[in-house]
């Protein structure tokens, strides 16, 4: 059997690469179909995604490079259509704006020229048979014959002027054995002006009562598919907004200092290490971190956050961001497409260009629709010829032109992408960005989320509360030569205790041999003495009982604290009381879960008894506690093992496998690039309520593709059949093809409109609250 895959040697590789590319002209969901299985016949092409609403496609190859550009490009041009590798994030957007630019005045310019013809046409034809004094005043200028020779004039410049754009597209898809929607429109116009033609120049070749001319039909078809596409291509741009408003926060200049002098260069050329000098009021140009001054920084656009925040020396700043009333000077740490906005950018990108699972369906459908259609277009002529009334000629020429026209797949393929773009892109306006668009769906169908306690519940920066030492111990000696071993850990709790120790002016002194336990805490060398702090089961393990502090345990765990415990020269010493305090935002954030039907887990390292006192302070229903930083993955499997979905909220590097495990992975945004990278959900501001907000909109654009797509599916369907003329034996009723034309048209218009009513989607809650 012959193989479809296209041998291109240059495309063999093995490593993996992404290629993103903007597709022109297609125009329904079997051009889709089309240029997605032309760019999978490419050898070295893993995967592909090609998106009619975005019109893009994004391509995964065994490698990248020129070469395999050039390969994908030239398959894809043998399709008929046209590929153009994406240059960048802003130049991408800027050409494809240019191009929908042109193609809108393109359309407009061919619009105004079928309309200014069609009108008359229409007129003169449709009047002649509604208001009889219009037909006389007409036939008393005009014979039949010259009347019918106006109308070839004026149908014939919209069928090849306006009109040729479906036979470009439309004849070259017919010939490769995959029709689409200008193949159909070619096929219905071509018969009705055809059949017109023949009537008007060779009448004597049709049956007797056969004579009809139906130029009238073959324009208004055109005219209005054309006024279709215009109002469509306007609806398009309106949903892809929050793509074009994260473009325009880019800055475009940058006040760099060289040389100690100051001067303004374009942001493009600005490089990692530079200093850059903001003043009040100016946008920040690219990130980094301040060297010197300080101001607040409003940085709303990307967490969320309306209050603005603190900068001084050492903290990070985003290029984009807005500074307010003071200046300084700061080093960039990324510039171009490394920037946390271009990053954001991209993220909404891929999300808006992805395929839902719900896609699938869509796409074995319209695989065969157009050729089913042609057969169904067939079968209406030859039922009609054969068993129809006189003339039956004529009767199943204008059905089976109805049937052509009325099933065009334009619905079908804008109705899930269009849904994606909009939800996607509302929902990266309130700071939750869909890194993947799948998430939409998973989300959807989340039974259980999972959260990570240490700076998703908490704010992640512990304060030391308690201190209880041994008798004939002093505190203060104790929590010096604690605090001397912890300052060499990178640990949150480790900090709590050296502030702690520093609050009360306590000299800390240098540890030797520092270890660092993982799991269970760390040991050192201070001032020759061996100290070892950690959880109960690391004194368990040196072989030390805890049940001298067991009710001090006791009584900390039930308030929440997590105990810790120290241990010099092999003895235990003291008992140490450190509590993480919870986020303002976490109570209402699980309420509005468990508002949404969902059960809410807790995953924590914390002792059984320190995780169920949280737990019954913000009433959560499942708690996995004790767990080690190598075990979240097997705590998420045990869910999963219980539960359909399971969705993991976490933001530390150890939380990335466990983000990449659940089925969705959240990833608060204030946390690590390596949880961030792993999750499929993203949430800019660290807020917890974005959580619930997050499947909310994930169930409000699952519903609106169902509904798109129940329209679509649901009006090809039911409007065939009336159509083909399934109502004339009973009721005498048919569809005009002028009708079928006014029917599709407004099909993806409806489409269109349904998916917009996502920009009105207001969150259950309002995420504002600072984790500061």
């Amino acid at each position: 059997m012959e193989s479809n895959i296209k041998e291109y040697p240059e495309a063999r590789a093995d490593e993996k690469k992404h290629l993103s590319f903007t597709i022109e002209g297609m125009s329904c969901a079997s051009c889709v179909a089309g240029v997605e299985k032309a760019i999978k016949q490419v050898n070295g092409v893993t995967g592909a995604s090609v998106n009619l609403a975005t019109e893009r496609a994004e391509v995964t190859t065994a490698r990248g490079g020129a070469s395999v550009e050039r390969v994908i490009m030239d398959a894809v041009s043998e399709a008929g259509y046209q590929a153009i590798p994406d240059p960048g994030l802003a130049e991408s957007q800027n050409t494809v704006q240019e191009r929908k630019d042109h193609e809108l005045i393109a359309l407009k310019r061919s619009l105004g020229l079928a309309a200014a013809l069609t009108i008359p046409l229409f007129v003169m034809d449709m009047g002649s048979h509604l208001v009889p004094s219009f037909q006389d005043w007409m036939m008393e200028h005009l014979t039949t014959r010259q009347l019918f020779y106006l109308f070839f004039a004026l149908a014939t410049v919209v069928q090849f002027g306006p009109g040729l754009r479906f036979y470009k597209k439309g004849w070259p898809a017919l010939l490769r054995g995959r029709p689409d929607m200008n193949s159909l429109v070619m096929l219905g116009t071509s018969a009705a002006y055809g059949y017109s033609v023949v009537a008007t120049f060779i009448p004597q070749v049709l049956p007797a009562g056969t004579v009809h001319v139906y130029f009238e039909a073959s324009a208004v078809i055109i005219t209005l598919i054309l006024a279709g596409r215009y109002l469509e291509a306007m609806a398009r741009g309106k949903t892809s907004e929050a793509i074009k408003r994260l473009i325009r926060l880019q800055p475009k200049q940058a006040r760099i200092i060289r040389n100690d002098v100051e001067m303004e260069v374009p942001v493009d050329v600005v490089e990692t290490g530079e200093i850059i000098f903001v003043r009040p009021g100016e946008q920040i140009p690219v990130d980094g971190i301040v060297t010197g001054g300080s101001s607040y920084v409003d940085e709303s656009m990307i967490s969320g956050e309306p209050l603005p925040v603190e900068k001084s020396s050492g903290s990070e700043v985003v290029g984009g961001t807005i500074n307010k009333n003071g200046s300084f000077r700061y080093e960039t740490t990324r510039v171009g497409s490394d920037t946390l906005l271009a990053r954001i950018i991209r993220m909404v990108e891929q999300a808006q260009a992805s395929k839902l699972p719900i896609q699938a369906m869509v796409d074995k459908v319209t695989n065969y629709f157009v050729p089913a259609i042609l057969a169904a277009a067939l079968i209406t002529f030859g039922l009609w010829l054969t068993l129809g009334p006189e003339p039956a000629l004529t009767f199943g020429i204008v059905n089976a032109v109805a049937v052509l026209i009325i099933a065009c797949p334009c619905a079908m393929g804008l109705a899930t992408p269009t849904s994606i773009m909009v939800g996607t892109g509302k929902a990266a306006e309130i700071g939750i960005l869909f890194r993947k668009g799948e998430a939409l769906q998973t989300l959807k169908h989340t039974q259980v989320i999972a959260l990570d306690k240490t700076g998703t519940l908490t704010k992640g920066h512990p304060e030391m509360t308690d201190l209880e030492t041994l008798k004939g111990l002093a505190a203060n000696e104790v929590l010096q030569a604690v605090a001397s071993l912890e300052q060499y850990s990178e640990h949150p709790i480790a900090g709590a205790i050296v502030e702690e120790a520093r609050r009360r002016k306590l000299n800390l002194s240098a540890a030797e041999n520092f270890t660092a336990v993982s799991g269970f805490g760390a040991r050192a060398v201070v001032s020759g003495q061996q100290v070892q702090v950690g959880a109960d089961r690391y004194m368990h393990k040196i072989g030390l009982n805890v049940d001298l502090f067991s009710r001090t345990a006791e009584r900390l765990g039930d308030e929440g604290k997590t105990p810790l415990y120290a241990a010099i020269d092999g003895q235990l010493a003291a008992v140490i009381a450190v509590a993480d305090p919870i986020k303002e935002s976490t109570p209402p954030a699980i309420g509005e879960m468990h508002r949404l039907g969902l059960k809410v887990a807790m995953i924590t390292g914390d002792n059984h008894r320190t995780a169920q006192a949280i737990a019954r302070k913000l009433n959560i229903d499942v708690v996995i506690a004790g767990v080690l930083p190598d075990g979240k993955v097997e705590a998420v499997k045990k869910l999963q093992q219980q539960h359909v979905k399971v969705a993991f909220v976490g933001d530390g590097i150890n939380d990335a496998p466990a983000l990449a495990q659940a089925d969705a992975g959240i990833a608060i945004g204030t946390g690590t690039d390596i949880a961030i990278e792993s999750a499929e959900v993203v949430l800019m501001s660290g807020d917890l309520r974005n959580v619930p907000n997050a499947i909310a909109i994930s169930k409000a654009t699952i519903k609106n593709i169902r509904q798109n797509l129940f329209w679509a599916f649901g009006y090809n369907t039911s409007l065939i059949p009336v159509a083909a003329g399934a109502l004339f034996p009973a009721y005498g009723i048919l569809l005009s093809p002028m009708f079928a034309a006014l029917a599709m048209a407004a099909s993806s218009l409806c489409v269109l409109g349904n998916a917009l009513r996502l920009k009105k989607f207001k969150a259950p809650l309002e995420a504002r609250i600072s984790n500061n």
